[in-house]
């Protein structure tokens, strides 16, 4: 039987890149997303990988949508098996600079997204008492930088949710697995389709790699019963640094961080955005990016390998050991 996957934020990102790569799997792929343009291109890369879609039109900040969209997965293809939460919109601006209804919808979007994508996985899952929900989460969910309030928010709120479930599955002695994959600056759609409130256009903070490597990372920990999977080495060093020395990352960031997420560009103050309504069009999973954006993370493959690669290391030095004790 196919394996069945819901994938949120589906038209275009990450999540477009975690569509295809699940469909290069075999499997049958409920899309989810607000652009009917963009989801109809989702659909065309999932059958073109031989997995087979359902496109749902859905606001995940809509429960009864998020849960209806769940319920018509099931009738179509049967029990989900696997959840990706993936939708996000943010605003780049200073904090002072956001109104409260683009902070509130931001919100509803990125963090409430990911409740109701939890609620209605868990809803079901939990009394078959076996499924697997992947959080998208970021490097940001651990350390906020400047010009990300609300998406720094929601990221920072999704992983105490997240927290507070794996407690309460492990004392219930649930077979439901959990896992958050932390992620790097992506060269993704985002930064022209998330208002923007800058002079000058928004940028990932480098080094940026291609999407694929998170939909990759993604496929993996929705298979392994790793908790937590960290993805890019800037990941590793702005967690580690939040742990280590909070005091110095927050200096570097403030001195750093808002140059470093604007281009030299100047930014249009009329584009359309998708923090209301979806934007027109098709962006597909890249941003615009390509030329400065890394296909491929030594780190993300260690860290997915590390039993192995440990294996190996002990391996080989029990076998040097035995060598010079022979001697």
């Amino acid at each position: 039987m196919p394996e069945v996957v819901v994938v949120t934020g589906a038209s275009a990102g990450v999540g477009r890149a975690v569509a295809r790569t699940f469909a290069r799997h075999g499997a049958d792929v409920a899309l989810l997303a607000r652009s009917h343009d963009a989801l109809e291109g989702t659909r065309r890369d999932v059958e073109a990988e031989g997995g087979r879609p359902l496109v749902l039109p859905t606001d995940v900040a809509d429960w009864d949508q998020v849960n209806a969209a769940a319920q018509a997965t099931e009738e179509a293809f049967g029990p989900i098996d696997v959840w990706v939460n993936n939708a996000m919109t943010t605003v780049f601006a200073r904090f002072g600079d956001i109104e409260a209804d683009e902070f509130r919808r931001a919100t509803e979007v990125t963090y409430l997204g990911s409740v109701w994508g939890l609620k209605a996985a868990l809803g079901r899952m939990v009394p078959r008492d076996r499924g697997t929900i992947v959080q998208v989460g970021s490097a940001l969910g651990y350390q906020g930088i400047p010009l990300q309030a609300p998406y720094c928010g929601a990221k920072h709120g999704v992983q105490g949710v997240f927290e507070t479930l794996r407690c309460e599955l492990r004392a219930d002695g649930s077979n439901v697995h959990l896992a958050i994959v932390q992620l790097p600056g992506l060269n993704t759609p985002q930064f022209d389709h998330c208002r923007s409130k800058m002079t000058r256009k928004p940028q990932p903070v480098a080094p940026i790699y291609q999407p694929e490597i998170a939909a990759e990372a993604i496929y993996w920990a929705a298979h392994h019963r790793r908790p937590e999977l960290w993805v890019g080495l800037p990941t590793v060093y702005t967690i580690w640094g939040r742990r280590l020395a909070p005091w110095i990352a927050e200096r570097y960031l403030a001195k750093t961080a808002i140059e470093g997420q604007q281009t030299d560009e100047p930014e249009d103050p009329n584009r359309p955005d998708n923090l209301f309504e979806p934007v027109a069009g098709d962006p597909g999973a890249h941003g615009r990016f390509d030329e400065r954006a890394h296909a491929r993370s030594p780190q993300a493959w260690l860290a997915r390998n590390r039993g192995p690669i440990g294996a190996a290391l002990a391996t080989g030095a029990a076998l040097a050991a035995a060598a010079l004790t022979r001697r």
